[in-house]
């Protein structure tokens, strides 16, 4: 006999505790066992960003936890996200909400992040305090990292761009968060760059990166700050860089930066993430992994000054293949700061840098007229050039470093980096930016980052969740 429900007379009174219904092999009951420690701090930190009159405010830890469940799971939009954890019972109990508790208003709650969040710089905080965590539970070794970027689609349309010279920004424009950063920024870039023009003789000594950039051909007006690319998939579009510095051990996430999707601010960024990751958390690496865009010279010489083996093929282009000699056939002597061509010949210089960071050696031109090797050397030039970094000392090491065993070991263990924006992409649900300015992606970066560290000493530490969590 087919049966049937009847809730004609349901029960009066029901007794339910969500702490029961949650699995305990859920992946979000694991992680609240080190969100617990790493929110503990949340409020002495709000503290001097509310006022000490007027109605409570939502509890900010409450929102924080929210912004985790929704970076976690893929639930980026505040709208949504407040829906989706009205309806959620395991999202209600990691948040620490009753059957009966409100959920804040999404506005509220995009005000607060846009706010008070940005303003105190809290979500920073909270990955710095992560990232102490993984260290003090011995999943953050120390000796080798990794770094990489990839690229993020920005949220403006890659079909509304306009040339610098096209834009007007209107007073409604400027008023926008995105845009006005944007312009702040720009002032603030001047005022740095005169200043080092006033103080500088025009040379690039020491390996310090220059704003030499030439100017973007393309601006979103809806988001300046992103970057106009096609190195996302070759398609080209509106795109921020997601730039991730991992222990390699355990690929935890020890730093990470926004840029526009340029390799030239990547290449900076990681300048900066190396420092900030010594000054803060007291690691210095015996190595560094990374691909061939930053194996630039500047870039190496900033590392092995630092005491850092650089497992970083080096970006060269003075290999030919037009059978004609190649610069590493041309042996330099240091003493004299001359090149000795395959004739025997010496190439001199005057010193001088160019704007490429570069000096050039040249063979005297009445000696390779003679010279039974020009066919070889330069058919198409009266005399033979050769172009040196003026940081190829610190190349050389970099090549040398390339014919070891652990840099093979190296170029693997760099994998994970990469694996890192895989995951976040298909497991996270974040392959689009939600919010606008550098900012903005520096906010959903952080996140990502702190959910990453956070998901990975659950799995580490406590073992991996149910399939079904």
């Amino acid at each position: 006999m087919m049966g049937r429900q009847d809730r004609d007379q349901g029960q009066l009174f029901y007794e339910f505790n969500l702490d029961e219904v949650v699995p305990k092999e859920h992946l979000l009951r694991r992680m609240n066992v080190f969100v617990t420690g790493v929110l503990a701090h949340v409020h002495q930190q709000l503290k001097p960003f509310y006022s000490d009159i007027g109605r409570p405010s939502v509890d900010p830890e409450l929102m924080i936890r929210m912004l985790i469940v929704g970076y976690c799971y893929g639930i980026r939009h505040e709208r949504r996200l407040c829906e989706e954890v009205k309806l959620h019972l395991a999202y209600r109990w990691f948040c620490k909400l009753d059957l009966d508790d409100r959920v804040p208003h999404h506005s509220t709650f995009s005000i607060n992040r846009l706010e008070r969040f940005r303003e105190s710089d809290i979500l920073r905080h909270i990955f710095e305090v992560v990232v102490a965590a993984c260290m003090a539970n011995g999943l953050v070794k120390g000796e080798g990292f990794a770094v990489d970027a990839s690229v993020m689609e920005a949220n403006a349309s890659r079909y509304h761009g306009k040339a610098p010279d096209e834009l007007d920004w209107t007073d409604a424009q400027r008023q926008k968060r995105a845009v006005a950063e944007y312009l702040a920024a720009l002032e603030a870039e001047a005022r740095s760059q005169a200043e080092i023009d006033s103080h500088s003789d025009g040379s690039d000594s020491g390996g310090h990166f220059r704003s030499d950039r030439k100017p973007p051909k393309v601006i979103s007006p809806s988001d300046p700050s992103s970057a106009w690319t096609a190195k996302a998939n070759k398609r080209v579009l509106f795109g921020y860089g997601l730039n991730y510095l991992i222990d390699v051990e355990h690929a935890i996430i020890v730093d990470v930066e926004a840029t526009p999707a340029r390799t030239y601010d990547e290449v900076a960024a990681t300048r900066t993430m190396i420092e900030r990751t010594r000054q803060r958390f007291g690691l210095s690496p015996k190595r560094l992994a990374a691909d061939t865009a930053y194996g630039i010279g500047r870039f190496l010489a900033f590392v092995t000054g630092a005491g850092i083996i650089p497992h970083i093929p080096v970006w060269d282009m003075s290999r030919r293949d037009d059978g004609t000699f190649s610069r590493s056939e041309f042996e330099f002597d240091s003493r004299r700061n001359v090149y000795i061509c395959p004739a025997g010949a010496t190439l001199t210089t005057s010193g001088r840098v160019h704007s490429d960071h570069a000096i050039r050696y040249f063979a005297s031109v009445p000696r390779c007229r003679e010279c039974p090797l020009k066919q070889r050397c330069c058919p198409n030039m009266p005399s033979r050039r050769i172009v040196r970094d003026v940081n190829e000392a610190a190349r050389d090491i970099a090549r040398r470093k390339m014919k070891t065993k652990a840099f093979l070991k190296s170029r693997d263990q760099r994998k994970r980096v990469e694996m890192r924006f895989a995951h976040l992409k298909t497991h996270h649900g974040f392959e689009r930016m939600r919010l606008r300015g550098l900012s903005g992606a520096r906010d959903e970066f952080h996140l990502a980052a702190i959910v990453q560290n956070l998901k990975t000493m659950a799995l580490r530490l406590l073992g991996p969740p149910l399939k079904l969590a």
